[in-house]
């Protein structure tokens, strides 16, 4: 079983300590980093003085990204499964497979 690692992340102001495995630290820290980038944008371009709401825009932003990459994928997925089957009747019928 491998060691614990205890670090603190800042984030909004506040200070967040954990206990994670070592192979966490990485994504973590630049997550942490990747949130307090986006929350100065959004207090420099909208006038936000509540640390929660900035919070929530990030939230909000990330998840997007999230659920977009799904999509894209899924219609990726769709569309090579239809060309996959285009391919395979194209093939079939060059054979002379029934």
């Amino acid at each position: 079983m491998s060691e614990k690692l205890k670090i603190k992340l800042s984030i909004a102001d506040r200070v967040y300590p954990l206990t994670i495995d070592p192979s966490q630290e990485e994504g973590l820290r630049k997550a942490a980093k990747n949130i307090e980038q986006l929350a100065k944008k959004f207090e420099q371009s909208y006038a936000v003085r509540d640390k929660q709401d900035v919070l929530a825009l990030c939230a909000l932003q990330f998840a997007s990204k999230i659920e977009q990459r799904g999509i894209d994928q899924s219609e990726g997925t769709i569309n090579a499964t239809e060309r996959l089957k285009a391919l395979d009747e194209l093939v079939t019928s060059k054979l002379g497979i029934k």
